[in-house]
């Protein structure tokens, strides 16, 4: 039996292993979390529009994020397996396809943010009784921080590269001085503090831009110096593996329709419960999630130990250790994310009547019955983040998609237009009942990795 037990968890010195690739994420996770949520409380002292229209348009500054993320994602897949087999011309490829794609999206994202941003802040935030006045403030924002999507996608593909060739200390250093600046450039543009004139909130978008610059800067310097093994420079950048590049291409549309499914369907949810009230129901689930993200920063450390160590192995060959890391790495996300959401619950009850002690009652309420719900759910959505991350790492990212899809369209989807339109549900219990639907996602998932399309080695395909 306890043969059986250690066969299915795994060695601790595979643990130590994955530690030494997810506390240096987790960490910079962290700090980013704990960033927002000091920007959020002196954004919350401005009221509940101000913190309501900042959080909406961060929610489009989140999807943004996560459409860059998914191009990171596909040329990781092939970063980290090229590394695995210690070919660097294959890794500089994989990062050219990141950069190039990533760009381009941002520039696409930049012009529609600048050309319509009151339109974009309205359609969250349909029928709520704020409406006027968020989407007055937010679009006055959006448009500031548009102009950080550029030096975010660079940011975003060099930092994850690093990650993947199991270097994360880089990016967390980086990134964790680029939120000290974003915290003092908003204490000091905020509230006009050391003579600096009271921006409010168009102060918060300056500090983001300062802090989104000093970061893409850092980042183009330290890879040049150090020589990374993928970094490329301009001249490099177009000189690009066409199959190659064409394979990762297909591959992030997979992922992308996967991420796209996810947070389509998370925005809906989000502007039917925005309809429940006016202000305190827009800035209460907002101040949630910001508190959420704390505990969130457990799926980026899983994310990137499952890249990294399952992705390394299939790339030298080694299929038969890929798939006892899989498993290992299966059983060790849900423990963690008991261990997480335990202490959780006691820690924000402190945290939420300190931080945003500004808002008012009602946001505050939806603030905590929102983490609660959260917290309820880490070891699921942990598990869910590591069979996603598995698959990914061998290049099956279909099993992504067709989880995603048919979950997100046939079930979470249309429930929350009928919660929305045929219950009286507040917002929080609302999303509570919407989530079980990622319970059938674990079956899905578990359906298609038994397959096992994602045991392979890529770098031999290529």
């Amino acid at each position: 039996m306890l043969q059986l037990v250690k066969n299915r968890i795994g060695p601790w010195s595979f643990y130590k292993q994955a530690l030494a690739i997810a506390l240096p994420v987790m960490l910079q996770s962290f700090i980013m979390s704990m960033v927002s949520l000091v920007d959020n409380f002196m954004v919350a002292g401005l009221g509940d529009v101000s913190m309501a229209a900042v959080n909406v348009t961060n929610h489009i500054f989140f999807i943004f994020f996560v459409i860059i993320n998914t191009i990171c994602q596909a040329g990781g897949i092939y970063i980290a397996q090229f590394n695995g087999a210690n070919d660097s011309g294959g890794m500089k490829n994989a990062y050219s396809f990141k950069v190039l794609f990533a760009v381009g999206i941002s520039i696409l994202c930049f012009a529609v943010c600048r050309m319509i941003p009151v339109q974009i802040i309205s359609m969250l935030t349909t029928n709520n009784a704020a409406q006027a006045e968020i989407a007055e403030v937010g679009s006055v924002y959006l448009r500031l921080v548009s102009c950080a999507f550029i030096p975010t996608a660079v940011s975003l593909s060099i930092a994850t590269s690093f990650r993947e060739i199991a270097k994360p200390k880089i990016p967390l250093i980086i990134s964790g001085i680029a939120a000290v600046i974003n915290t003092i450039g908003n204490w000091i543009l905020i509230y006009g503090n050391l003579g600096a004139p009271r921006l409010e909130v168009v102060g918060a978008g300056y500090a983001t831009i300062i802090a989104r610059s000093f970061e893409v800067a850092a980042f183009l310097i330290y890879a040049s110096a150090a020589k990374a093994p993928f970094f490329a420079n301009i001249k490099r950048l177009f000189n690009l593996k066409k199959k190659l590049i064409a394979e990762i291409f297909v591959k992030s549309g997979m992922i992308f329709a996967s991420e796209i499914s996810w947070v389509a369907s998370e925005t809906l949810m989000i502007a039917m419960y925005n309809r429940r009230g006016g202000a305190e129901v827009v800035a209460g689930m907002a101040a949630g999630w910001t508190i959420a993200n704390i505990f969130f920063l457990l799926f980026g450390g899983l994310w990137t130990a499952s890249t990294v160590l399952v992705g390394g192995s299939l790339g030298a060959g080694k299929l038969d250790e890929g798939r006892d890391r899989a498993k290992w790495l299966k059983w060790g996300s849900v423990i963690a994310g008991i261990m997480m959401a335990i202490p959780g619950v006691f820690i924000i009850s402190g945290i939420i009547p300190l931080v945003f002690s500004n808002l008012s009652a009602e946001a505050r309420a939806n603030c905590f019955g929102l983490v609660c719900v959260i917290l309820a759910y880490l070891p699921l959505w942990a598990f869910i983040n590591v069979q996603f991350a598995i698959s990914r790492a061998g290049g099956d990212t279909a099993m992504g998609m067709w989880t995603d899809v048919s979950v997100n369209t046939l079930l979470f989807a249309p429930g929350s237009v009928i919660l929305s339109l045929f219950t009286n549900l507040a917002p929080v219990p609302m999303f509570a009942i919407l989530k079980l639907t990622d319970i059938v996602k674990v079956f899905v998932a578990r359906h298609f990795l038994r397959k096992e399309r994602w045991v392979k080695n890529l770098t031999v395909n290529e």
